[in-house]
């Protein structure tokens, strides 16, 4: 492959991955008051702080992204941020069948598929 596209494409996918997380970040400063009940709900520790840091960290994460900045740590990182929120609040093996376990258990699929392309891009940087 000529370097130039692979280079190209590369950065593409980092930015659109970087974006999803720099969004999910920045957004959840506006929508906390529907996320913090559900964290209080799950049992979360110091749901605010929680949510705050968190939110902090995977916008800046997903910055490096975007920007080819620390790439592989920014990647790794969100790998373990995704699969904390996705054990946190998308545990759809602990909900009564119906609904909201399908949509979530598409939720969590979606979250694999997220880990995948972050790992992809970790080993892409390293």
């Amino acid at each position: 492959m000529d370097p130039t596209l692979h280079n190209a494409l590369v950065a593409f996918g980092q930015l659109l991955l970087g974006s999803l997380f720099v969004y999910g970040g920045i957004n959840h400063f506006f929508i906390a008051p529907k996320i913090i009940p559900a964290l209080v709900a799950r049992g979360v520790p110091l749901p605010h702080l929680t949510l705050y840091a968190g939110s902090i960290f995977q916008a800046g994460c997903g910055a490096c992204l975007m920007l080819g900045v620390a790439v592989a740590p920014a990647a790794l990182g969100l790998v373990v941020f995704t699969v904390a929120a996705s054990v946190m609040l998308v545990n759809f093996w602990d909900l009564p069948h119906g609904e909201p376990p399908e949509m979530l258990k598409g939720v969590f699929a979606s979250n694999a598929a997220i880990i995948g392309g972050l790992l992809i891009a970790a080993a892409q940087a390293m």
